[in-house]
Formats: structure tokens, sequence, C-alpha cells
């Protein structure tokens, strides 16, 4: 099979979309199939692509955040250079502006797509204060989403936002973790020992940005024998700085770094309330570390209050700490919490979801022709270029 994959960032950027490709390149590869990634040009790529062909395009970074860049090539020369390609199936990255320039392209090609709904856009819109644009960008995610084939939702609670906004075909696709990377044989006591002084370690890992809430974390700072530890970097460092001068910033970390930094962790917590998955809850289970997260969103589906961590009341921050006390001051609770985590994601592995993805591309691939057949032209009930009465097939998703 060739599959294109569109990717709304890319490297050397490193979040949750980028990471998610990197691990469907390596999949896909070891499986046979051969791949293009097209995704902006934002610096020097040093790391491995996994045999992908790159087509990087012109790009301008985000005012309010320049880690992130836009990508504004014409629909044009990216059908033509999918037309070189001749993929069987186009695979759709956190699609937004880059995304939907692909699903045009696709429907030029007559080429089924696969839309990976990854970011919850419309929540950031909220969180940077763009005035009045939530409405518009919730209208503009739905009609990317309900114009590709097929989309892919990572948790229950992002499928049921898609839903609500009108979304249809879609099927759940979560992600896998890399238990050996991320394991409790991680625990590094030296760096405990430099870090915390002989202190619980309470921490976060991922990126400090508006809408991960980081500063909710003030609100354990003065909870007796803690030390604060805020793994990542972001735009709002300096500002998450001084409002926790007593937390240990380690800056940006990967690999191997990363994982030590998690699995020396006595809880991990992650306040963001509108994660569509959350891989660094899922990371932080795996190093066979307790979670305390918001109950909203992707936690959710990957939180099992009592058993591994705890799920806190959206908002509430005396809840938060009072979950975060109770782990702390009960060392035989965050033991069993911890077999309990890893235990949990021990069949969560990007073998086993990669082998679901590419069952995605194969109906995405076998629904495209129904499509066609059903296609509406302009002026015959279409707002868009073109729009698909498309049967309901979600009797079929088994997920």
């Amino acid at each position: 099979m060739k599959v294109a994959l569109l990717a709304e960032s890319f490297l050397p950027h490193m979040n949750g979309v980028t990471g998610s490709v990197l691990h469907v390149l390596r999949y896909l590869r070891a499986a046979g199939h051969e791949t293009l990634v097209i995704a902006p040009r934002a610096g020097e790529i040093e790391a491995d692509l996994h045999g992908a062909r790159p087509a990087l395009l012109r790009s301008v970074p985000l005012p309010a955040y320049p880690e992130v860049r836009i990508v504004f090539a014409r629909t044009a020369t990216l059908t033509r250079i999918l037309r070189e390609f001749r993929p069987d199936v186009i695979h759709l990255a956190s699609p937004f502006v880059l995304g939907w320039q692909g699903v045009q392209a696709a429907d030029a090609l007559s080429v089924p797509s696969v839309a990976v709904y990854q970011t919850d856009v419309t929540a950031y819109a909220h969180k940077y204060g763009v005035a009045g644009a939530a409405p518009l960008v919730a209208g503009h995610i739905a009609r990317l989403h309900r114009r590709a084939t097929l989309t892919l939702a990572p948790s229950s609670a992002a499928r049921a936002q898609l839903e609500g906004i009108g979304v249809d075909r879609i099927r759940t696709w979560a992600r896998g973790v890399d238990a050996a990377r991320f394991a409790p044989s991680r625990r590094d006591e030296a760096w405990r020992r430099l870090v915390g002084a002989g202190r619980m370690l309470v921490g976060y890992a991922g990126r400090l940005a508006a809408e991960k809430q980081v500063e909710d974390l003030a609100a354990l700072a003065d909870i007796p024998g803690v030390k604060l530890v805020v793994v990542g970097e972001g735009p709002a460092r300096a500002r998450l700085e001084a409002l926790l001068p007593d937390a240990h910033f380690t800056g940006f970390l990967g690999g191997d770094a990363l994982a030590e930094a998690v699995a020396s962790l006595d809880v991990f917590v992650h306040p963001g309330e509108h994660e569509t998955f959350c891989q660094g809850v899922q990371e932080a289970l795996a190093s066979g570390v307790p979670v305390v997260a918001t109950g909203r969103g992707g936690p959710l589906d990957l939180v099992r209050s009592s058993i591994d961590g705890w799920l806190y009341r959206p908002g509430d921050l005396g809840d938060l700490r009072l979950r975060v006390s109770d782990l702390v001051g009960d060392q035989a609770k965050r033991a069993a919490f911890g077999v309990a985590a890893r235990a949990g994601v021990r069949d969560r592995t990007w073998e086993a979801l990669g082998a679901q993805l590419v069952g995605h591309y194969e109906e995405a691939i076998r629904l495209r022709p129904l499509d066609e057949a059903l296609v509406v032209l302009p002026g015959r009930g279409g707002s868009d270029s073109r729009s698909l009465r498309r049967p309901d097939t979600r009797a079929t998703d088994s997920a």
C-alpha cells in the first residue's frame, strides 16, 4: 500500500502530532508499505523518517506560537505532488490548514482520505483569546472531517465532540505507547536526589502552553514534602517559572531522558481539560507512575480512578490538591496504583495500533467508490465545491 501522510506540524518541532506520525511511519515501513510525508518546512531534520520520502513545503510561524508553522501551498501544488506519488490512501494528521488543502486534493484525485482528529483547535481559539473565532473554527473542522472519507477519534470524549458538530463516519483509533522505553525500570534514584533532595516528586511532562493549564500546579506547591517538577518547553515557560519559583524546570527532554524523568516521579499530574487523548498520561502509566488528571477529555479513557490514579473534578483545584495529597501520603497506595498502571497499558503497543490503522485505511479504500457514486454537485444540496450524501455506516464500527 502507498500512503501519503499530510502532517499539520512536523520535525524539528516535536509534539503529539509529530510523535504519532513518526510511530506510524515506523510501523508502515516494517509492514512493507511505501510512504510520503508532506509537511511544513521548519528547519533541519536529523531524525529517522523510516524510509518515508519527505515533501516539505514553505511555511510561516504562527505569531502567538512560533514553533507551530502554517503552510500556504497552493492546492494545485499539493495535487501535483500527490499525483506523482499515486497514493492508495491519504492520511491527514490533525488536519486544519494543510489538511483542508489535502482533502480537496484527495477529492480531485478520487483518493480516499483518513482524517485523524488530534487537536482541539476550537478550545485553543478560546484559550488564545481569538475573539469570535471558536464558532468559525468549529465550522471549519466539521466541514473538513465530513469531507474526508473516514475520521479517526482518539477517545470517547473526542468522538462525542465531533458528533456534536455533525461529523459522521467516526471510528475510534487511540495511540500506542512505547512500553520498553517508558518503564518502571527507568526510575533514577540519583536524578531524584539531585532534583528533589529527598522530597516527593510531583510533576507534569508536556508542552508548556496555555491550553495545558500547567499553572494549576500552583495549588500543589505548598504540600509538605513535595517538590514540583515541570518537564517540557513552550511559550508559557517564562510565565510558569515566575508563578512556580520553587519548581524544577527541566526544559525539553526527549527519548531516554524523558522516560527517566517520568519514571522518576512519584505522582504524575495532568491538569489540561482540552486533551483529545493525552499521550503524556499514557507514558506515565507505562512508567508505573500513578496519575492525577482532570476528569474531562482524553484522560477519561486512560485513568481508572481508584485503580491506577485519580480523576478530579474539572476546575476544582481543591479536589486536585486532595487527590495528590492522598497519593503523596500513602506509599502502599502509590505502589499498588503503579503496578496497576503498568498492567493497564500492556496491550497498547504501536504495533497493535498500527495494524488497526491499516484496517481503517482499507475501510476508507472500500468506501471511496461509494462516495464517488453519491456525490452531490454544487447547487444540488452542497455548500462546498462538492459534497457527499453518504450512507450512515456507523453500525460497522466495532471500536
